[in-house]
C-alpha cells in the first residue's frame, strides 16, 4: 500500500465518523443529531449561530528544492431523501421486501483535486452542483427521491519561502464554505447541514519533497512549525512510518502515521476499537429493527450484511488482540503457583498467585509496587486527548494488576490532584502500562 493509499484509508474513516451510530436506524434518538466533526457552515448560518464555523485552516512545512504540491479537499454533501408511494405520495415509512424505508438525510462523497503552483499558490472557487435524483424500489413498490442543494467552496493556498539555509516552503491552506444564503432561511441545524461541507479534511501530497512533522519536528524546523496556524484542521504525517510525502489535515486530533486496525474489516462509523462489541450488539437487533437498518442507508445495509456473514476466523481476530508488547519487563513474571482449573476468571480472590497489594514489577533498576512513586509518560497508543495533560505528572502506585491476558497494569493516583484521596477511597484510579511510567529511584531508610 502506498503512502497515498494508506492516507486515504484513514481519511475515509474520518469522512464517515459519526455518519450513523448504533443501532444504525434512522429513527433512533442518537441519529437525530448528526455530524459534529469538520462541519463548515455557510456564513449566514454562522451569523445566526457563532458556535459554527465557515472555514478551516492548516499549515505545513515542506522541505525540498522546487517541490510540487497536490491538494485534495474531501467532504460529504448532505442530500435529503424522501420516500414516495407508486402514486407519488410522500410517506413516513414504506415496507419493501426485507427493508423498511423512512425519510433520511444521506450524504454524497465530494472530492476536489488541485495541483498548486509553488511558490505562487492559488485562490479558486469550486461550484458543487445540487439537483434531484430518483431510485425505484424493487417490484415497483415506490421510489426514493434525493434532493441536494448546490454548494460553493473557496480554496486558498499561500506559500512562503523564508530566508533560511534550508530549502523550506511554508504552506497555509484555507477551505471555506462560500455558499450563498437560501431564499427561505432555515431555523434548525438539520436544515443548515444540507448546505454544509461535512467532515471536511485535506490531503497534501509532494512526491519530490518531505513534510516536517508538526508533532515532533527536528530542532532546525521548530521555529517554522511554530509559525503554522491550525483552525479546525490538525495536520499529521500520513502513510507508513518513515515516509513524509503526504500530510492529512484532519478535523480530529491524530498522531503521525495513523492507520486502521488490520483486524477491522467492517465500518461501524463510531469507533474501530470496539468492533467486536458493535458486531455482537448488531446481532441482537430484532428482525423489525434490522428491516429499518437495511432501509436506512446503503452503508448500514452493507454493515448488517457483513456482520451476519462474518466468518469464525474474523471473530477470532477481533477478540483479545494484544496491540503492544511490554518491552521493558519482557512480559509478566512467573506466578507463584498454578491457577485452579475451576477458578472463575473474573474473581481476583480465587487466584492466590497474584496480590495487587504486594506484587511488584521491575522498571529499569527499580521494583515498583504499591506506594512507589512514578513519573507518567503516556504512550502514543493512547487515544484520549486528556492523557496529554498527564505527561510529566508525578503519581503514586496503588496496585500492580494482572489482566486475564497476562498483561501488567499500574493503578495510580496523581500526586497533585486535590481529589486523589477521595478517588482512592472509591477505588477510582488511572491505569498505565509499565512502559508508560518512569520509576523514581528507591530511597533507603
Amino acid at each position: 500500500m502506498t503512502a497515498v493509499d494508506s492516507a486515504r484509508a484513514v481519511a475515509d474513516a474520518l469522512l464517515y465518523e459519526g455518519y450513523v451510530l448504533y443501532p444504525y436506524r434512522a429513527s433512533s434518538a442518537k441519529n437525530q443529531m448528526r455530524w459534529q466533526w469538520g462541519v463548515l457552515m455557510p456564513e449566514d448560518v454562522v451569523a445566526v449561530d457563532p458556535s459554527e464555523r465557515a472555514s478551516c485552516r492548516t499549515g505545513a512545512v515542506l522541505d525540498g528544492r522546487d517541490p510540487s504540491l497536490r491538494l485534495t479537499v474531501r467532504f460529504l454533501q448532505v442530500q435529503q431523501r424522501y420516500v414516495e408511494t407508486p402514486g407519488g405520495e410522500r410517506v413516513d415509512r414504506l415496507e419493501v421486501g426485507d427493508a423498511a424505508y423512512v425519510p433520511w438525510d444521506e450524504a454524497r462523497e465530494r472530492e476536489v483535486v488541485l495541483d498548486v503552483p509553488l511558490p505562487a499558490g492559488l485562490a479558486t472557487t469550486i461550484e458543487v452542483p445540487g439537483g434531484t435524483t430518483t431510485e425505484d424500489l424493487p417490484g415497483g413498490a415506490g421510489r426514493l427521491v434525493r434532493v441536494c442543494a448546490p454548494l460553493r467552496v473557496r480554496v486558498t493556498v499561500s506559500a512562503e519561502r523564508p530566508v533560511s539555509p534550508y530549502p523550506v516552503t511554508l504552506l497555509s491552506v484555507r477551505v471555506a464554505n462560500d455558499t450563498g444564503p437560501p431564499e427561505v432561511p432555515a431555523a434548525d441545524r438539520p436544515a443548515w447541514l444540507r448546505r454544509a461541507l461535512v467532515a471536511c479534511h485535506v490531503l497534501l501530497e509532494s512526491p519530490d519533497a518531505s513534510f516536517v512533522s508538526q508533532l515532533e519536528p527536528p530542532e532546525w524546523a521548530s521555529g517554522f512549525v511554530g509559525e503554522c496556524v491550525h483552525e479546525g484542521l490538525f495536520p499529521v504525517l500520513a502513510g507508513p512510518p518513515g515516509q513524509a510525502h503526504v500530510v492529512l489535515g484532519s478535523p480530529i486530533i491524530l498522531y503521525d502515521h495513523p492507520e486502521l486496525a488490520p483486524q477491522s474489516e467492517t465500518s461501524f462509523f463510531d469507533g474501530l476499537e470496539i468492533d467486536e462489541l458493535l458486531s455482537l450488539r448488531t446481532m441482537t437487533l430484532s428482525e423489525d429493527e434490522k428491516r429499518e437498518v437495511r432501509g436506512t442507508d446503503r452503508r448500514t445495509a452493507a454493515l448488517l450484511r457483513e456482520v451476519d456473514d462474518m466468518p469464525p476466523e474474523l471473530w477470532e481476530r477481533l477478540h483479545g488482540t494484544v496491540r503492544y508488547v511490554d518491552a521493558m519487563t519482557g512480559g509478566p513474571g512467573p506466578r507463584a503457583g498454578p491457577v485452579p482449573p475451576d477458578a472463575p476468571w473474573w474473581d481476583p480472590g480465587s487466584d492466590g498467585s497474584v496480590d495487587p497489594e504486594t506484587d511488584a514489577v521491575r522498571i529499569g533498576t527499580v521494583d515498583v509496587r504499591r506506594g512507589s512513586r512514578v513519573l507518567l509518560r503516556p504512550g502514543s497508543r493512547r487515544a484520549d486527548a486528556h492523557d496529554l495533560f498527564l505527561a510529566g505528572r508525578e503519581a503514586t502506585v496503588a496496585a500492580v494488576l494482572h489482566d486475564v491476558d497476562g498483561n501488567l497494569h499500574l493503578a495510580v493516583t496523581v500526586d497533585d490532584d486535590p481529589g486523589a484521596d477521595l478517588k482512592a477511597a472509591h477505588g477510582r484510579f488511572l491505569y498505565f502500562a509499565p512502559d508508560e511510567v518512569e520509576a523514581f529511584p528507591e530511597v533507603s531508610g
